[in-house]
């Protein structure tokens, strides 16, 4: 008996017949809304520990900011990682590096902007 090869043939669907099929199953949207809760407990932290650094340890507020990252940073990768995306299949220090690169360009430009408004503009380090 001869075994054939299968051929098969991915059908790749436009944009927006994806966005439509994704949108109808409940889970896609339970998981949106644990990585909203993840991203805004991740800001509280990162708030917390930057006005901690700053009022109880004296710490400059550039490195309060580091500070604050990187804390917020690990704490949001646990919680997308485990409880948003239940992703701990796949090697840890990979989707961490991913997570933590992705996160390290956006903290550069809020770096930036926090150097020039409390730099430059006068604004207070913590409104």
């Amino acid at each position: 008996m001869l075994m054939t090869e299968e051929m098969t043939t991915a059908v790749v669907l436009p944009f927006r017949h994806r966005v439509r099929h994704g949108v109808r199953h409940p889970q896609n949207w339970l998981q949106l809304i644990r990585f909203a809760a993840v991203g805004a407990t991740g800001y509280a932290v990162n708030l917390g520990v930057f006005t901690f650094c700053l009022h109880v340890f004296g710490i400059d507020y550039r490195q309060a900011a580091v500070v604050a990252f990187v804390i917020s940073v690990i704490n949001n990768f646990w919680w997308n990682r485990h409880w948003t995306f239940d992703a701990r299949d796949d090697h840890a220090l990979f989707q961490g590096a991913r997570f933590f690169a992705v996160s390290l360009v956006a903290f550069g430009f809020q770096y930036v902007v926090l150097i020039v408004l409390v730099g430059d503009a006068g604004v207070s380090k913590v409104l």
